[in-house]
């Protein structure tokens, strides 16, 4: 339990750390949205944040997916005890993601790349639903939008490979998300007063440098599947004593 839960810890983190770069890249995202809504709702902030809150659970919920999908995925390697390789590359993927954020490695921004034939497919059906008038419309776009390429939900899927499991996968996203939550909100709200932010570049190198700590730290917390694998046989001996 420990374990599973301080990947939902990583996820989050990772997410609310990542503020800065969330405002630059995908507010610039929802602040397009927010202008193809009516006139009328985007002078109210009462009336506009059904329509954000809509993008973001619509985002989230395709992060969810991912994951269940990259848990699927990663499952055999965990049963075969192979858990530590996922751990170490979820550490590089997280290290190069903040060394990319901090503006020191910018050719991670290649990584992204690895998204694009998924993203030309879905990218005309998000385009079907312009412009947003009902809240649904909102949802569906942000599913849509879920699934941009971007090297911080990769670095996050990675962190989900660690669970090994599908529900875990997705529940580890779900967390990554949420941590977003407060940026991409905000900057579906404030556009112009939260870009600046996105683009200083000494937040921009804080963020990435907290990424870069908490990655080395996940090296030293407990490993998921070995402690499931291992615990439940040393218990059973203990009761068979």
């Amino acid at each position: 339990m420990a374990a599973i839960t301080s990947s939902y810890i990583t996820a989050f983190l990772l997410g609310l750390f990542s503020t800065v770069h969330c405002i630059a890249m995908c507010g610039s995202v929802i602040g397009a949205l927010t202008l193809s809504l009516p006139k009328e709702v985007r002078e109210s902030q009462r009336r506009m944040l059904p329509f954000v809150f809509n993008y973001n659970v619509g985002r989230i919920l395709s992060y969810s997916f991912a994951g269940i999908i990259v848990g699927l995925l990663s499952t055999p390697l965990t049963q075969l005890n192979a858990h530590w390789v996922l751990r170490v590359l979820s550490v590089i993927i997280m290290i190069s993601m903040g060394l990319y954020l901090a503006g020191w490695f910018p050719k991670f921004a290649r990584a992204e790349r690895m998204g694009a034939p998924l993203w030309r497919l879905l990218q005309p059906i998000g385009q079907k639903l312009l412009p947003v008038r009902k809240g649904s419309q909102a949802f569906f776009l942000g599913m849509v939008w879920g699934w941009l390429p971007c090297g911080l939900v990769y670095a996050a899927l990675a962190v989900a490979a660690t669970a090994g499991d599908p529900i875990k996968g997705g529940l580890v996203m779900l967390s990554f998300g949420a941590g977003t939550l407060p940026a991409v909100m905000g900057a579906g709200l404030f556009t112009g007063m939260l870009a600046a932010l996105g683009r200083s570049p000494n937040l921009r190198k804080a963020a990435g440098i907290l990424i870069i700590l908490m990655a080395l730290a996940t090296l030293f917390w407990p490993m998921e599947s070995l402690h499931e694998h291992h615990a439940m046989p040393d218990h059973q001996h203990q009761m068979q004593g």
